[in-house]
């Protein structure tokens, strides 16, 4: 299979996946954060499948070009990718308070706890799933589509922009400055895990001290 077959398979893919809750709408709540969850895992895996499967003949431009290409860079900017997009986050969220004087809250984080908090398995999705589809998507299928005629840098921008649009969150450049740090940690290394390492990590700090503070009960300051 051909790159730009592969890239549009998967964004097919994660369309499906996207819309799979409305499926399951009929049933139980427990079902649809099931069935959901169930998807995303599954999403993820096929993803991973159609990568590793075409492989040899499904290069990116992006892959093909990397400089920091060893494990080792893919693994340590993997890490500190998680804390650095950390960084980003804080400090765009500052300057969108200093500027409209709204309060830092990512009501798009908010319901995700809520669900984790009334069904756990849901954590296998925003932790593991969702990021490694996004990362699929939005990095390596959407820049590779748009690249060779928009080159890198505008590329990652629109993949950047739909990356926050998809979130529906109303923090657009918070998500569309994470989104545009991932595709650089991509480009860096040239392989996707480094900026799936970083993306799961972010989101597993990020779920687990929402539910730390949750069950301590502790408000953070306004």
């Amino acid at each position: 299979m051909s790159i730009k077959k592969l890239s549009i398979t998967t964004i097919l893919l994660y369309g499906l996946v996207f819309f799979s809750p409305y499926i399951f709408s009929p049933f139980s709540p427990d079902i649809v954060i099931g069935g959901t969850t169930f998807t995303y895992i599954l999403g993820a895996g096929l993803m991973i499948w159609l990568y590793f499967n075409n492989k040899m003949t499904a290069a990116t431009s992006v892959e093909q070009e990397a400089k920091l290409t060893s494990p080792v860079f893919m693994i340590l900017l993997g890490i500190s990718g998680i804390f650095i997009a950390m960084i980003i986050q804080a400090i765009v969220f500052g300057i969108e308070t200093t500027i409209t004087g709204v309060q830092p809250n990512s009501q798009n984080t908010q319901n995700i706890i809520k669900v984790i908090l009334a069904n756990p398995l849901f954590i296998l999705a925003t932790t593991i799933g969702g990021p490694i589809m996004e990362e699929f998507v939005f990095r390596r299928s959407l820049i590779s589509l748009t690249e060779s005629y928009t080159g890198f840098w505008l590329a990652a921008i629109i993949s950047s922009s739909l990356f926050s649009v998809i979130h529906q969150d109303g923090h657009f450049f918070v998500y569309f400055f994470m989104g545009f740090f991932f595709a650089l940690l991509y480009k860096m290394t040239g392989k996707i895990w480094t900026s799936i390492i970083a993306h799961c990590g972010m989101n597993t700090v990020v779920v687990i001290a929402q539910l730390v503070l949750h069950y301590a009960n502790i408000d953070l300051p306004k």
